[in-house]
């Protein structure tokens, strides 16, 4: 029986060849040169070095937190929700609000520490709004000594990709002052028991 399949499978083989649209290997200069692959590459005016405009219309506060020197610097590193990311509450017991959470060492920035990282201002979001820069120091973890943050990007492993050019950046980081509860979700207006600049 084998021998029937066999003479059959080269009979058909014969007579009805594989049209092969493989190409030989193409070297990598040659695909530079022909520009494959750029169809993929995300627009370079995403993210706070944008030319569109993305940081005009600044606050007072924000403006005069761009150009005073930096408090601290720090590598920063993202993180999210599922898949080993983070899990639950943060180490204040609020949940943790996507692009606005922060993890740190309390002993380089203390938590409770509203952050102010020119480096996101201008940031495009998930849902199509602009990030303004603001973050807030309510986790810490056993990771993070020294000058290292963690980033809180949303759930799952795709939320990271509106920040994934700032995963290992040192990022400069301005001390906007101290806040109570909880960090503001987006829809939420700023609570007024939020400190101002000192």
């Amino acid at each position: 029986m084998l021998g029937t399949a066999a003479a059959f499978a080269l009979f058909w083989a014969m007579a009805f060849p594989v049209q092969s649209t493989a190409q030989d290997p193409v070297t990598y200069e040659a695909a530079t040169a022909a520009a494959w692959g750029t169809d993929q590459t995300p627009a370079a005016t995403e993210g706070s070095d944008a030319a569109d405009g993305a940081t005009q219309g600044l606050t007072a506060e924000q403006q005069a937190l761009m150009d005073e020197e930096a408090d601290w610097s720090a590598r920063a590193n993202l993180y999210h929700a599922g898949g080993g990311g983070a899990t639950g509450n943060d180490s204040l017991g609020c949940r943790p609000i996507a692009m606005r959470t922060v993890a740190t060492d309390p002993r380089y920035i203390p938590r409770r520490t509203r952050l102010f990282i020119p480096e996101t201002v201008g940031m495009r979001m998930a849902d199509g709004s602009i990030h303004d820069g603001y973050w807030y120091a309510s986790d810490t973890g056993g990771a993070i000594k020294g000058q290292k943050i963690d980033l809180y990007t949303g759930n799952g492993r795709g939320s990271m990709q509106q920040a994934r050019r700032l995963n290992m950046q040192t990022l400069t980081i301005a001390d906007a002052g101290r806040f109570d509860g909880c960090p503001p979700a987006w829809s939420a207006p700023r609570p007024a028991q939020m400190a101002s600049l000192d």
